[in-house]
């Protein structure tokens, strides 16, 4: 397998695999919508394609039985209805999976399920039969060229496309010209499946006892009867069948052995000519982004700006320099940086239908499973997002989408004795506001109820009774992101065990974002996301101690003030401070980040209000220094774990600044 023509395919596939899944939702709702149909047979018909290039053969035997489905349906011979739907959507999973193996860098695919490949076929009325074990008689039906195809030339995909098609007039053709006997058991009305492919290769030790009349496609000198039939050999089967004449003396080939049991051939990687293996690297579509050309044109003319303020800044670096002719200089250049900086920043944008377009397929799935009626609506999908944080959004909208089926919406019955509609309604949406993007799930379901919440964080020992009663309706709604809790009643394979939420949000939080909940009994649920546009560009609020600086970011500062001790209060040893009928912890930096120069007193120092996930925090510093845009620089192999800190830059003025990771600080504190 070449790995580079894999990647290129891997790409391509990708891409149409997420296409097909937009599809394959759209088509459930319009089966009969010719253009949906036609794109749908295309898509699968490409990745056959490409998979049958690099000899992909469980991809192979997937898709073209699928492209089969499909060929019959926009054909009418078909209906796509709830029982060819259940088919094909398991039959996509298969491919989706394999793309994903493929991706991870799996080199070798496991079989396909059988009953899988049966029942792609029982939908295009092909009948499906036990293969037998018995040798072919001289009565059997047979394969041989179709009219028009050039014996003496290569074979190419229409004319072998023929011959597969033409086995059903194959049994009359037997005079006169060369046939390959099809084995007991090979249906010669449908299309030929790999498997019969398979058994037709295999029946090769056969060919001397074929019938004297008409001669059989023998077996090229030099190639082996019993092992795997090498593409090379295959070529040489086909490049000889201007011997297969009547008159002509099947070339010899050496006795035949029993035939060993075959295993469905796999694509795996082709030795090297120095007798290795070449070794399987993981390479993976993450690697890749498409980018419009337009884009890639505004980078470049933006670049040539550049050079020509570097050459402007090179002629004014002499000691005479005017400085109106510098400034004006140093403004175009920073006019110049920012727009190359945004470009720049553009081509790391992707919409965020890349995550939305799972989602019908979730909800379709989960909500047959329980027995719900729900629909599912997406709004804001061209919102461009950080293709970082396309990918690392998935998971965590998985799992409250899933939670707004699971536990949101209720049954039809219960809808229905309500006065609601049957059928629930859940919305995800996203839209960008300023620098960050807000995501949101809505459903209109049955709520929580915050008295329930309350209760069940008693029972679970997380606070007492008093503390419970004194949390309002919001805290109470956050209390289900606290790890290991859940109202579920019985565990199942969906939900219950507490686990999955608390994930939620320490990704978002890892993520410089944030997550609220909002509830009303008896109407829905709705879930906010918070999260930064990107997180290659970070904005942060600069912050010293003397000479050293440090940087928090900006998206989790709520508020900044003086730090008065006389506002302040110990409980349980902890300092905090009062702010707005709600109690803050204060944590000194000082003690932290500058322990060898420890203070008497911080009367002067300020404090910086951060939200971490849903909790806030108050950090006293020494002085405050501004906001800035920072670049995010890793700390290294030796310092990647160092807790606390999420990375570094350099500022304005050329020195080094630490970047606080904020739930990494708490932690510390804590």
């Amino acid at each position: 397998m070449d790995e580079e023509i894999l990647q290129d395919f891997l790409v391509e596939a990708s891409d149409l695999v997420d296409q097909l899944n937009d599809q394959l939702a759209d088509l459930e709702k319009s089966p009969t919508d010719s253009d949906l149909l036609n794109a749908v047979f295309r898509g699968f018909h490409t990745i056959k394609g490409g998979a049958g290039f690099l000899a992909i053969t469980p991809l192979i035997e997937v898709c073209h039985r699928a492209e089969n489905v499909f060929d019959k349906i926009r054909n009418g011979d078909v209906e796509y209805d709830a029982v060819a739907v259940d088919v094909i959507l398991r039959a996509f999973d298969v491919i989706s999976d394999a793309m994903e193996q493929l991706n991870n860098g799996a080199r070798e695919l496991p079989e396909n399920d059988p009953q899988l490949l049966i029942d792609l076929d029982a939908l295009t009325g092909k009948k499906v039969e036990e293969p037998a074990s018995e040798a072919p008689s001289s009565t059997e039906s047979v394969l041989q060229l179709p009219e028009g195809v050039d014996p003496d030339g290569d074979m190419s995909d229409e004319e072998f496309e023929a011959l597969l098609n033409q086995r059903d007039g194959g049994s009359s053709a037997l005079s006169g010209s060369a046939a390959l006997s099809l084995p007991e058991g090979v249906d010669p009305d449908g299309d030929m499946t790999d498997e019969e492919f398979e058994a037709l290769l295999n029946q090769r030790d056969s060919s001397g006892a074929t019938q004297g009349a008409s001669a059989a496609l023998s077996l090229p000198e030099g190639v082996d009867p019993d092992g795997d039939m090498t593409d090379e050999e295959f070529e040489a089967l086909l490049n000889q069948r201007d011997t297969s004449k009547p008159t002509a003396t099947p070339v010899a080939s050496p006795p035949p052995k029993p035939p060993a049991p075959k295993p469905t051939p796999k694509a795996t990687p082709k030795p090297s000519t120095d007798g290795k293996a070449k070794p399987v690297t993981k390479n993976t579509t993450e690697s890749t982004v498409r980018v419009d050309t337009k884009r890639l044109d505004d980078i470049m003319n933006l670049v040539g700006e550049l050079v020509l303020v570097r050459n402007r800044l090179l002629t004014l670096k002499g000691k005479n320099t005017d400085p109106e002719d510098l400034a004006n200089a140093v403004a175009n250049l920073d006019h110049v940086t920012t727009d190359l900086q945004a470009s720049v920043l553009k081509t790391r944008m992707q919409p965020v239908k890349k995550v939305f377009g799972r989602f019908p397929r979730v909800v379709r799935d989960l909500a047959r499973k329980l027995g719900k009626k729900i629909e599912l609506e997406l709004e804001g999908e061209e919102t461009d997002l950080d293709k970082n944080l396309v990918e690392a959004l998935a998971d965590p909208l998985v799992h409250l989408v899933r939670n707004s089926v699971d536990h949101g919406v209720e049954m039809p019955d219960v809808r229905a004795a309500g006065g609601k509609p049957e059928t629930g309604t859940v919305v995800l949406a996203a839209k960008q506001e300023g620098d960050h993007i807000l995501l949101s799930i809505t459903d209109d379901g049955k709520g929580m109820d915050p008295d329930v919440l309350r209760q069940k964080a008693v029972e679970k020992g997380m606070m007492d009774e008093q503390a419970a009663s004194q949390l309002d309706d919001k805290s109470a709604f956050e209390l289900i992101l606290s790890a290991g809790f859940s109202t579920a009643e019985q565990v199942s394979d969906i939900s219950g065990r507490g686990v999955g939420m608390d994930v939620v949000k320490n990704m978002i939080t890892k993520l410089n974002g944030s997550i609220d909940i909002h509830s009303v009994l008896g109407e829905g649920t709705k879930i906010n996301i918070r999260v930064p546009l990107t997180l290659a560009i970070l904005p942060t609020l600069m912050v010293g101690f003397n000479e050293d600086s440090y940087a928090i970011p900006l998206t989790s500062v709520q508020e900044i003030f003086d730090f008065n001790p006389d506002k302040t209060n110990k409980i349980d040893g902890q300092v905090m401070v009062r702010l707005r009928e709600e109690s803050i912890p204060l944590y000194f930096l000082n003690e932290w980040l500058a322990a060898d120069r420890p203070k008497e007193s911080y009367r002067g120092d300020k404090v910086v209000i951060v939200a971490v996930g849903n909790q806030r925090a108050g950090l006293v510093v020494n002085q405050v220094n501004g906001q800035e845009e920072v670049v995010i620089k890793p700390l290294g192999v030796m310092l990647k774990n160092a807790t606390g800190y999420a990375g570094a830059t350099i500022t304005g003025n050329g020195s080094i600044a630490l970047i606080l990771d904020l739930p990494g600080v708490v932690e510390r504190f804590q």
